[in-house]
């Protein structure tokens, strides 16, 4: 078999054993409510690009997200809107904001400290929402299936990167409204040398 050949057959086996791993950065979403006091009523958030994640999309407002000690300027706000606003932030945003947010799953909020949001003039205070969002992979049913994981398991997952690491506790979200893949914060895609396109190996 030609060199070409092995190469391209090597790297299909690397891709069905492994799964892509994604970088998430600090973001925002938006209530409808909170979308009209920020920009105005009626007012529709501009999209700009599609995230791997199917629906979900990058916007091309920005807002600064304060904290009782300090603020983060032009932070993205991710579409579509949902039904309670929710500031994703890492463990080293969080200190930068003088707070301690849990790390928890999207959408796990009781509990959870509040936080203000500025544009212009508009300010906009959040009783609650800000999370440090908890290592995860978005996993189809298909791809549950074949790597023999289920909704809700906890799994390791070895990065193959310039730096690699272990990552244990990390939760697998399965439904036939994702993509396959792994989504750390920038603390962690830092932390193990994390460049796009790289990918990770699930272990018990």
């Amino acid at each position: 078999m030609e060199t070409r050949a092995l190469e391209t057959l090597a790297e299909e086996i690397v891709r069905r054993i492994t799964i892509p791993m994604e970088a998430s950065g600090r973001h925002i979403h938006l209530s409808r409510a909170a979308v009209e006091q920020l920009f105005g009523v009626g007012y529709q958030l501009n999209r700009v690009r599609d995230l791997s994640q199917p629906g979900q999309f990058v916007c091309a407002e920005r807002v600064t997200l304060q904290g009782p000690k300090g603020e983060l300027k032009n932070v993205v706000i991710l579409g579509p809107e949902r039904p309670e606003c929710q500031a994703e932030v890492s463990l080293t945003d969080a200190v930068a904001l003088g707070e301690r947010p849990p790390v928890r799953l999207s959408g796990d909020l009781e509990g959870s400290p509040g936080f203000t949001l500025r544009y212009g003039s508009r300010v906009l205070h959040v009783d609650r929402g800000l999370i440090a969002a908890k290592r995860h992979i978005h996993m189809t049913p298909a791809d549950a299936a074949r790597f023999g994981v289920r909704h809700g398991q906890t799994v390791r997952l070895r990065t193959l990167t310039s730096r690699p690491l272990v990552f244990g506790d990390v939760e697998v979200r399965v439904s036939e409204r994702y993509a396959t893949a792994a989504h750390l914060d920038y603390d962690e895609a830092n932390a193990c040398g994390f460049q796009k396109g790289s990918r990770g190996l699930l272990l018990p």
